[in-house]
């Protein structure tokens, strides 16, 4: 029944995300649209995948000072592990964290749950630095918004998001106690267990425990907040280069507000499984400031497709480093699906 539900869903959100990707798509003068991609300016729009494997650097350097309590690491082979994850995401939506982890915990002879931990907060921590951008959204950045209801949703959406996370890394703490600890939670639901599953959970629980650190290091600690909010800088750029290779160029703030309104619109469409939704979203959103249709399929196209691109490219040449078979990496991928 719940894979049935699941099914309908995901059927639901794919027409619907197709029907209204039409009905923008059916607003467009390709006319234009062919003017606009002869006229767009090369030298800009090859700095769009270099940003995004810039920012992937980034996010690897980040998580080698959260690997840095349980062993140094290069920070260009974990640059090589996302991006490898990222590849096979394409195989399986959302699968990018198992896989990035597989392949460090192959490399380095780590645990893959400790891996994970370090992974979870390392998304947390960008969560917290998200909702610090949103709020300067709020309070700096100017956009069309007649009824308030997009400045309405931002704020709602922020303060769920802060709580959300502030309450996660909470319990990451809480969980890491009650593992060091013999008649913690974590052993009372072990022992619920099948005695012959009970080594094995006990050693993945520890091993997850392990992996919740954080650097004693006052530098590597405020590098890691750096690093999150370096991360959502560059992604800005991503739209800026883009817009300037088709004559667009926004105020500063303006990129502020599509990264944070796209997050939330990437998030949604997850959520609902909506087709299609980043490029609607990056429409939408991008129309606010007066820029033509035209011009924002072509900024949003640009920037897809230059992910996809630099993801298949290096994720490729870093399994190719690595010594792992693409095969192996989507039967991974197909186990934990």
């Amino acid at each position: 029944m719940k894979a049935a539900m699941n099914r309908w869903w995901s059927w639901g959100g794919a027409l619907l995300g197709i029907a209204l990707l039409a009905y923008v798509l059916a607003r467009i003068d390709y006319a234009r649209f062919a003017e606009t991609l002869a006229r767009a300016r090369g030298d800009y729009l090859a700095l769009v995948p270099l940003a995004i494997a810039l920012e992937q650097v980034v996010r690897a350097w980040k998580w080698r000072q959260l690997l840095h309590p349980l062993r140094p690491v290069a920070t260009a082979r974990l640059f090589g592990a996302i991006m490898a994850g990222y590849l096979g995401a394409m195989l399986v939506p959302g699968a990018s964290p198992l896989l990035r982890a597989w392949l460090v915990a192959r490399l380095e002879s780590l645990r893959m749950s400790a891996l994970l931990a370090t992974v979870a907060i390392d998304r947390l921590v960008d969560g917290v630095v998200f909702t610090l951008l949103v709020a300067t959204v709020l309070a700096a950045a100017i956009f069309p918004d007649p009824g308030g209801r997009i400045q309405l949703g931002l704020a709602v959406g922020g303060a769920g998001s802060l709580a959300l996370f502030g309450a996660l890394l909470w319990l990451l703490a809480r969980y890491k106690r009650a593992a060091r600890r013999a008649d913690g939670w974590t052993e009372r639901l072990a022992v619920r267990l099948p005695q012959r599953l009970q080594p094995t959970a006990r050693r993945i629980a520890a091993s997850f425990a392990d992996g919740i650190v954080w650097p004693q290091a006052r530098w590597r600690q405020a590098g890691i907040v750096a690093a999150s909010l370096a991360m959502k800088l560059i992604a800005a750029t991503h739209f800026l280069f883009a817009g300037l290779g088709f004559g667009v160029l926004l105020a500063p703030l303006d990129y502020l507000f599509l990264i944070v309104f796209l997050g939330f619109i990437v998030i949604l469409t997850h959520f609902v499984r909506l087709a299609g939704g980043f490029i609607l979203g990056a429409i939408f959103a991008l129309g606010l400031f007066g820029v033509a249709e035209e011009q924002a399929l072509a900024m949003v196209l640009t920037v897809q497709l230059a992910s996809l691109a630099t993801v298949a490219a290096i994720g490729a040449l870093a399994l190719w480093r690595y010594g792992v078979a693409f095969s192996e990496l989507r039967e991974l991928a197909g186990e934990r699906r």
